[in-house]
């Protein structure tokens, strides 16, 4: 029963792990910079240095909408997306993403991704040419445009005269995702050659929003020739460091809980990339592919892609599909990813089957059930044999209690007899446990996930449980604090537990009867802050769990009997 206390215990500081850690770092170890600073007496927005050197360049923050009618623009409209492109500097900076809003009010604004250097949080992304000794376009090149538009079949076509025997073309082109392709060349028409490096980066002006943490990353990102980087965060950055990659292929971005944006070279290119922070706050990811030499007369073109949008798995796999290496790996599903799949895809085919995600939750926890009934009725039978054995091992270890290698013999040789398994009352809850991880990740990074309703009061089931007593159900015009705010299902998870523990006979070991006396209300205030689809399992498992053993004692009521008789001293 010793492991059965450890396992226990185990559980107990891994939940109070999870939660204290993120507590802890959020209070005392923030790591967002800010998103602006003052030069001169004026707030400016941070726009860091890049292979553009104008990229650096104090801009005063104006509104949006005052930045956006600055310079002339080409609207982008696709099933996803809805904003435009700058033709000065050629940037993608203004987009919204149209099928995820900010919050599950029905007047919510849809997600905003990217907006225009000047204007607040800018984050756009932009391409081009450097080289030394050539007029090459930057930040203040005004294009020409060949449409008025960019959609799915509709590409723009810009492009450039630096009156100075070189010309500069750029296709943009968009699909019915979230992926943007640019095709770049340059023509040479002078008398000389012309040595030049194709560039893209993406830049903004500050840190996500969304709190990093040891179970999700946030951040820099990025695969470098085969194999996924989540090691360097913001405060990495903004303590100086420059993180160069020398890779063949792959990407890198940033990506917040939800979104992502990345810069994907042409498949198989040698390039050089890097994360840095500029001397104004910014954070910025480039590319920087082979230098080139243009001889007179002729042209080279390079092809690169850029993703703005959701990490939603259907697309992911489907630019991976389409040559972005591991683009899966946008999403941190961590070290139990071989669980979170599974739980990912049945989650997902429940609720196209039932079409509400707290059922396809409770549609979950069934079928968990039910592959683990057999292992289950084994736990309970081996409950109750154990407390039977209690008085012959109370003997054991009167008679050996000065010989513990003595005892461990002839309690092992006391189970072989009696054909009892003191481990199979832990199987279950060890195999439980990557089951609840991987439901907690999927609830937490996917956005398949997100904003989905249950029933009544219940959302979002990827936020806390907002019903709490605390205020008396919203009455009180005040928000508890986060532990204290408990909601219904929270509370629900307790006494159900507490209900559950109760049907077990009672423990030999009274620290271990005090552990499980106080783990219900114990968990309902750790799992108070967690996801309501989170609770909402737990909750559905342990009623299923009461049901179950309810149906095998009304079978064996003997078994009950004998496990309820309390152990006497062998003496």
């Amino acid at each position: 029963m010793d492991d059965k206390r450890n396992i226990v215990l185990f559980v107990l500081l891994s939940a109070l792990i999870l939660v204290g850690w993120t507590f802890v770092a959020d209070r005392w170890f923030p790591s967002n910079p800010p998103s602006s600073k003052t030069v001169d007496g004026k707030q400016v927005a941070v726009v860091r240095p890049g292979t553009d050197p104008t990229a650096d360049t104090p801009r005063a923050i104006r509104s949006r909408d005052a930045v956006l009618r600055e310079a002339p623009r080409i609207a982008i409209e696709t099933p996803r997306l809805k904003g435009s492109l700058n033709l000065k500097g050629a940037q993608i900076d203004d987009l919204v993403l149209t099928q995820h809003t900010e919050t599950i009010e029905k007047d919510s604004p849809p997600v905003r991704l990217l907006s225009p250097a000047g204007a607040p949080e800018s984050y756009f992304a932009r391409f081009g040419w450097s080289g030394d000794g050539i007029a090459a376009p930057d930040a203040s090149t005004v294009w020409t445009a060949s449409g008025t538009r960019l959609a799915p079949g509709t590409p723009v076509r810009l492009s450039w005269d630096n009156g100075r025997g070189q010309s500069f073309e750029m296709t943009i082109s968009v699909d019915d995702g979230y992926m943007f392709t640019v095709d770049q060349r340059i023509a040479n028409r002078s008398a000389g050659a012309v040595a030049v490096r194709p560039y893209s980066l993406v830049s903004r002006a500050s840190a996500s929003k969304d709190p990093t943490a040891w179970t999700n990353h946030i951040g820099p990102v990025g695969v470098f020739n085969g194999s996924a980087n989540y090691d360097w965060d913001y405060t990495d950055l903004a303590a100086g460091a420059r993180q160069p990659f020398a890779t063949t292929g792959g990407w890198l971005g940033f990506g917040d809980k939800y979104w992502l944006t990345a810069l994907i070279p042409d498949r198989g290119a040698a390039v050089e990339t890097a994360f840095t922070h500029g001397r104004t706050g910014s954070f910025q990811a480039d590319i920087q592919g082979q230098p080139a030499i243009v001889n007179p007369g002729r042209a080279v073109g390079v092809q690169s892609r850029f993703f703005a949008g959701a990490k939603e798995i259907d697309l992911l796999e489907r630019y991976e599909a389409a040559g972005v290496e591991k683009f899966d790996k946008a999403i941190d599903w961590g070290w139990f990813e071989i669980f979170m799949w599974p739980i990912f895809w049945l989650l997902r085919w429940l609720y196209a089957t039932i079409g509400n995600f707290g059922f396809a939750i409770i549609g979950l926890t069934m079928v968990v059930r039910a592959l683990m009934f057999p292992i289950a009725q084994k736990q309970f039978k081996s409950m109750a044999a154990m407390r039977v054995l209690q008085p012959k091992m109370k003997a054991l270890q009167e008679r050996h209690k000065e010989d513990k290698p003595r005892l461990q013999q002839e309690m092992l040789k006391l189970y072989q007899e009696e054909k009892v398994n003191p481990m199979a009352g832990c199987l279950p809850i060890l195999i439980q446990i990557p089951i609840f991880y991987a439901l907690y990740k999927v609830l937490t990074v996917a956005v398949e996930m997100r904003h989905k309703p249950f029933v009544l009061w219940i959302k979002d089931l990827s936020a806390p449980d907002p019903l709490t007593p605390v205020n008396l159900f919203g009455f009180l015009d005040f928000t508890p604090p986060q532990f204290l705010a408990l909601g219904v299902l929270p509370i629900l998870l307790g006494i159900t537990m507490w209900l559950q523990f109760k049907l077990n006979p009672p423990q030999a070991d009274p620290v271990q009867q005090q552990v499980f006396a106080l783990m219900p209300w114990v968990m309902m205030f750790i799992m108070a802050p967690f996801a309501a689809g989170l609770q909402l399992y737990w909750t559905v498992n342990n009623i299923l769990t009461i049901l179950q053993q309810k149906w095998l004692y009304s079978r064996h009521p003997g078994m009950q009997a004998a496990a309820a008789t309390p152990a006497v001293d062998s003496k």
